[in-house]
């Protein structure tokens, strides 16, 4: 079952196929730790989902190069600064 996007309105219509396509381009394997999908995490323990990250965190950006697939713990981390920032921009327009 695949992992829904935040702000699905921005993706593209077929981002299932899409996100697909780069699991497997990405040969099943996290991008930043080589974690394998559905295996045992190597440092968590926990099973891998895969997801794909939109490197600039542009979900409209849907180019090969700013695709990548990333377990759970590393597309979080990568997230994170951004997140920070977004939640302070919208407090600071609140």
């Amino acid at each position: 079952m695949p992992i829904k996007p935040e702000n699905k309105h921005l993706y593209p219509k077929d981002w299932i196929h899409l996100s697909k396509r780069i699991r497997e381009r990405d040969e099943n394997r996290c991008k930043f730790c080589n974690a394998e999908n559905h295996q045992p995490h190597p440092i968590t323990g926990s099973i891998v989902v895969l997801t794909v990250a939109h490197l600039d965190h542009d979900p409209r950006n849907n180019g090969d190069e700013n695709l990548a697939a990333l377990c759970q713990r590393c597309h979080n981390r990568y997230d994170a600064k951004h997140r920070a920032e977004t939640r302070r921009k919208q407090h600071d327009m609140a």
